[in-house]
Formats: C-alpha cells, structure tokens, sequence
C-alpha cells in the first residue's frame, strides 16, 4: 500500500533539496489513544495499549486524563474499562517504609497502540511497557543511589509467591481466577509481603489485597529491571506457556517493533488520501478503537468457560469474548463483516458455545459471565447481518435454536436475567410492554430497581429482534416460525402514536399515558419508558420497519419535516436541567444525540425520503463537529468501538442502516479516495472527486463505470471489489438520488 502523505509540499521538497531523508507516518502513527480521555459527562475512553483483539488490555491506572497522580500499573485488564487484575509499582528505598499503593506523581507520558512509556517523579522513575497477546513487558529504569524494588500486588483474593526470579500466584476478580507467571531478568536480593498493613518476612502470601515487595539493591549508576509476565484462566503453567511464545523473550525493542507490524498491518486494511491531518488521525484512532473487542481468549487450544466454571477445548475456532451487543451490533460487527468475515465467524461460533453451555445466548458475554445489560437480544442482528453477507463458518440452524429459546424464555425485563415474567406474558399476549402511570408504584418485583421497564424501548427492540428471527426462520425453511416472528415483528405499531408522530407508552389497559413530555417524561434516563435517550431519539426506531414508519408519519414529506424538527427543536431547558435528566444524551444537535448508539442511523434517513443532500450535510457537520482529535473529541460513551465504528464508517461515505439486510446508505466521504483492502484479495475503492470541507454534496455517481442514481450500496458491491465514484459540490446535487 501507498503511505499516508501528511507533510506540507514545501517541507518535503526542502527536505529532498537538502539530501535530509522524511519518513512518511504510517498508519499506526496517526493513532492518538488520547482522544476521549475526558468525558463530556459519562465514562471517558482509556488509553489502551494491546494487539488487536488480545487478551491482555493495559492502561494507566487513572480515572481520565486529568489526574496527576496514579498508584502504579495494571498488569491486564479483564473487562473493557473496568476489572483491573494485578498491578505493578516500582519504588525505591526500604520496603517498611514503603505502602502498597503508591500515588506517583507521572511526567513525560507517551502512549501508543503498541508502546507505553512515563516517568514517575520523585523519585525519578522511568516505566516503559509492550504488550504481546497473552503476556506483557516492563522496562523499569531506576535512578543512581537508590534502592531498587518493585511491589506486584493482588487486586481481590489472591496469592503470590517468589522463589528465584520467578512469581507465581493468581487474582481473583468476579469470581473468576487469573494465574500469573512473572519472571524478573535478575533475582531480587531481598523479598518480603505485605497484609494490610503488616509487612512480614515471608515470600509467599495469600489473601484478599496482598502484595509481594522484591528488593534488587543499590547500584551508583542508573540501573535498569526488565519484567516480564504471562497471564492466563486456566493455570499458572498456562500462564507460563503463553509468556513463553516469544522468540526473542528479553528483547523488548524486539517485542515493540513486533507490535507496531501489526497494528500497521491492521490499520492498513483501509487506506486513504486526502482529508486534513486531524481528520486521519480520528480517523485510524477510530479504527484501532474497534479492535479492543471482542477479546480471543483461547489459550493452546482450550478456553475458560464461566458457564461450566472451567477450561473447555476451543475445537477448530478460537473463543471470543467481552462484548455489549446492544451498542457493537449496530456499526461494529457489520464493520468486522467487512474487515474480518474470519473473526466475525470465530466471534458468532463463541457466542454459540456460550449459549450452549450456559443454557441462554448471552446479551454482554464477558470472561466472568454475562454482564445481562440494556434491553434487547441484538446478538440476533448480528447472526442474521453476518448470514446475509455472505458469513457461513456456523450452524445458522443451532444459532437459531439458541436464540429462539433465549427469546421465549428469558424475561425482557432490562439489565434482569432470570426467567419470563408476567409482563413477558403480557406482551406475549397484547403486542407491547405496559408501562407504568406516572408516579405509580412498581408492582412486578423482577423489575430492576433503577432500569425500570423501558417499556417503549423493550417493545422496539424486541420487534427488531423478532424481525431478525423471522427472516433466519426463512431462511431456514421454518415456515411456521417465520410467520410468529413475522407478526411479533410488527408489534412497534401498537405503541405508535399518530396523533403524536411519537411512540407512546400505554398502560396496561392499553390507554396512552397522559399527559406526556416527549422530552423529559420518564425519569433519570427516561428509563420508565426509554433507555438513556427520550421520545425523540426513539421515534426512528425499529431498524427493519423505516417504510412503514414513514407511511404512518404520514408519507415523506411529512417524514422529512419530523427528521428537520429533530435536529431543530431546542433541549427544552438548560444544560444542566436536561443532563440532569439525560445524562447519556450528550452531543446534541437540537433533539438528536450524536453521543449515543441508537442515534446514529438517523441522518442517513434523508436518503430514505428523496433528500440525500440533507443525510450529506448532516453526517459532515457531525463528524467535523464531534469527532476531535483532542481529549473531549468523542461526543459520549464510546462503549469500546460502538461510536468508534460509526465514525469509520461515515467518513469512509457509507453506513449499514439496518444490520441483516446486506445494504449500506451513502453519506458524503471525508476523504479524496478510499481504499479497502478485503480479505479476499480484492479491494473496493471510493473516490470523492473535487472533495473538500466546502464540497460536501453529491452531483453525481458511478459504479463500475456505471452510473448510480440512488443512495446504497450492496455489501456484494464491496466484496467484489470496485470503484464508486462520487462528483462532488459546493451546493446540494437536488438531482442526485432521487430514484
């Protein structure tokens, strides 16, 4: 591939004046794992240093970006943004004198996808650290005249123990073990442990929060510790298998370049030119982002289940783990369809075995369980969009089973997982979830104490659920199956308010609940009704139903007016009163959230009404706007990779606005020319001719040398390789996707 030209002309020509050699910036390099550290209101994105779908995830120990100070370094990070297993504090002096937690004041920080490198001061302490799949690498320098040590502790119930230059013990996070096999390139001269706030003279410990103290001596001279570990869920051997499938085990610049080759290589599936050097960089930072998850965590060929509570043989696939299917289901995996069919029939294949094993498909499978979050089963979109797109490495059959019986006997009760209820049977019987009057006491005790019912939402996501199920019973020969799903696909309709252009809570007598605030009704989150969002975010839902949603709107220009009011009618009060109430709704635009998933189909609709220019100028005032390269440039909760891969997608010039049908909306590229190297050797080329931040609409378009009047793409348009040409405008191409 060509590489990325981001310098100025007149540089580079100086540069080859001069004889002065420039090294263009490969991908890799315009990553800055930076963007989002600090949130707008909810939970940052962290700096994370890892390969591509690892096991092994580090990040510094802080809450965001802001913090000065930091008690030392997680040796791996068991679940997206959370679960810590392990940390590593080098100190200096005795260790009597020394607490567990340390709170260091860090200077010089530099991150990559690959690399981390601070300085801890006083005393002046430099940390490096690279990741492998399974194992990871410290390079501690300490200053001259110091006593040299480091502390490796527990994070909950655990045990170390060092013999030689060897520490072998296990965390506990969760219920679950994580072994440890840590190897130290010289033997400490002393050791001693730590519980609670005695320190004895011991080299093995157990307990909960227990911490080991390895002490290696003075040295004049600036000295240097290497330190390497391997971690695993089966055993400690294990861990000591995968620290041991480096080749070259204490050459750390060895295992960084190692590193860099892959991010590149992963990077380097989507090529593109032109754009700005801000937008590149939020661009393939957006793209590393959507490499943290799902997680391989198969281990020589087996891997721990926390359904059957122990290692279970992985078989032909690897086992993939740690995914919130409510947020990746809509741009992440349809994105992975196109980069990784492979990975995307290993991740499918695990979700199976979860299911088979745990007796329901799991909604957020993670290394300890299934974390049973949001509303919905959109693991059915996910099967369903992978089927249509060509996917068929799994049993759609047993998939199918799994999911059909997860569906009918699970409860749709939000964040509960346990069996159905009686609003389950309501809605079985009456089409729709009832919710609650306004200051009515709750009466199911099922239903969580702070989620509510989400009574409108699990309606909406229910039928989209239903409408995946009926097209794979379809596609399965299931006629009978079909035709129930098909039906309870519909069921959004017994919530839609005509009179409102709105859906609308009912009780359970089936009357609207009245009065009603579409903004505000609902309490923290609109939770009684909606999910995090309120009644204007849920109006463009379900995904599979757009054209009856505009015929009961009352047609497209009706439609196209409800999708002008979204982005126009004002918060309703002040900042702080609606984050107050909505605190996940952030990265508004008049009504619409660009900072949360269920908003982000939306400004393509346009093209579903005859006024693609609208989808155009939207999607690039959202990207332009929201999308930074700063510390606040994601616009809410990223969700590892669910806003991230929106972005790739939009600024690629294409979006899937319904996952399962094998069909992308255009939207207006950020970039000059696109190239998207598949996997089948083949590559699907975009070129936005006369591109610029003032030429944002489409005049015209050709496929293949052919000319295309409407606003999609198939999927088989890409994997086949190709060339969409796009002639772009200063002023909307009225003309252009009407058809």
């Amino acid at each position: 591939m060509s590489m990325l030209r981001l310098f100025l002309f007149s540089i580079i020509s100086a540069a080859l004046l001069t004889g002065c050699c420039i090294k263009e910036q490969e991908p890799v390099d315009l990553v800055n794992p930076y963007i989002g550290n600090i949130s707008h209101l909810l939970v940052p994105t962290y700096p994370t240093v890892h390969r591509p779908n690892s096991m092994l995830r580090f990040y510094p120990d802080r809450a965001d970006y802001t913090a000065y100070r930091m008690p030392g370094f997680p040796l791996n990070i068991i679940s997206h943004r959370s679960g810590k297993i392990f940390g590593i504090t080098p100190f200096t002096g005795n260790p009597g004198s020394v607490p567990v937690n340390i709170s260091y004041i860090y200077d010089n920080e530099k991150i990559t996808p690959y690399y981390y490198k601070v300085t801890l001061t006083e005393p002046d302490i430099k940390v490096e650290f690279t990741p492998e799949e399974k194992a990871g690498f410290f390079r501690i320098g300490f200053p001259g005249g110091s006593d040299a040590g480091i502390i490796l502790r527990t994070t909950g119930q655990g045990e170390l123990s060092l013999n030689d230059d060897t520490v072998i013990g296990f965390d506990t996070f969760n219920g679950v073990k994580t072994w440890l096999w840590l190897e130290f390139d010289r033997e400490p001269n002393s050791v001693s442990a730590r519980r609670n706030d005695t320190l004895l003279a011991v080299n093995s410990i157990a307990g909960n929060r227990v911490a080991l103290y390895a002490s290696f001596g003075r040295e004049q001279k600036p000295s240097e510790i290497k330190v390497r570990y391997g971690i695993s869920y089966i055993s400690a051997e294990q861990a000591k298998s995968n620290l041991y499938k480096s080749s070259d085990r204490w050459n750390f610049e060895s295992i960084v370049k190692e590193g860099r080759e892959i991010w590149n290589n992963t990077l380097s599936k989507i090529e593109t030119e032109g754009g700005t050097h801000n937008q590149q960089v939020v661009f393939y930072t957006s793209l590393y982002r959507c490499f943290e998850r799902m997680i391989d965590i198969t281990e020589d060929g087996w891997y721990y289940s926390p359904w059957t509570g122990k290692p279970e043989p992985a078989g032909d696939t690897a086992y993939y783990t740690d995914d919130w299917v409510w947020d990746t289901h809509l741009a992440l995996h349809p994105l992975q369809v196109i980069l990784n069919p492979s990975l995307q029939d290993e991740k499918i294949n695990s979700y199976i075995r979860s299911a088979r094993q745990s007796g329901w498909m799991p909604t957020f499978p993670v290394v300890t369980g299934d974390n049973h979050a949001m509303n919905g089963n959109h693991f059915a979109a996910v099967v369903l969009d992978a089927w249509n797109k060509g996917i068929r490495g799994f049993s759609l059959e047993e998939a199918y089973n799994q999911l059909k019986k997860t569906i009918m006997e699970e409860t749709k009760l939000p964040w509960v997982k346990g069996p159905a209820t009686v609003l389950d049977k309501f809605y079985d019987e009456k089409g729709w979830f009832p919710g609650l009057k306004k200051g009515e006491a709750e009466t199911v005790p099922e239903v969580h104490s702070f989620e509510k019912r989400q009574s409108v939402a699990v309606t909406l996501a229910s039928s989209y659920d239903d409408w995946c199920m009926a097209q794979m019973a379809k596609a399965l020969g299931k006629e009978d199956d079909y035709e129930f799903f098909r039906k309870r696909s519909l069921n959004y309709r017994n919530l839609f308010n005509t009179a409102t252009g709105f859906y609308h809570p009912k009780d359970s007598e089936g009357n609207w609940i009245e009065p009603f605030d579409y903004r505000f009704d609902g309490g923290l989150g609109a939770r009684d009704y909606y999910d995090e969002n309120n009644g204007w975010t849920y109006i463009w839902q379900p995904y599979h139903a757009f054209d009856d949603l505009i015929n009961m709107m009352g047609g497209p220009e009706k439609f196209d007016e409800k999708l002008d009011l979204l982005f126009t009618v004002p918060l309703g009060r002040s900042k702080w009163q609606y984050y107050a109430v909505l605190p996940d709704a952030t990265g508004n635009v008049g009504q619409f959230v660009m900072g949360n998933e269920p908003s982000m189909h939306i400004p393509y609709l346009y093209n579903l009404v005859g006024k693609p220019w609208k989808t155009q100028k939207r999607i690039r005032m959202l990207l332009n706007t929201w999308f930074r390269n700063d510390l606040m440039g994601i616009p809410g909760d990223e969700d590892g990779g669910g806003l991230s891969a929106f972005y790739v997608f939009s600024a690629m010039g294409f979006y899937p606005i319904t996952p399962g049908i094998p069909e992308y909306q255009i939207g207006s590229p950020l970039f000059r020319k696109i190239k998207i190297h598949l996997d089948n050797g083949k590559t699907f080329t975009i070129v936005a001719e006369n591109n610029s931040d003032e030429c944002i609409y489409i005049q015209s378009a050709k496929l293949n040398g052919k000319d295309l009047n409407k606003t999609s793409i198939t999927h088989n348009d890409i994997i086949g390789g190709g060339k969409l040409v796009l002639k772009m405008g200063e002023k909307p191409g009225h003309n252009w996707g009407r058809k």
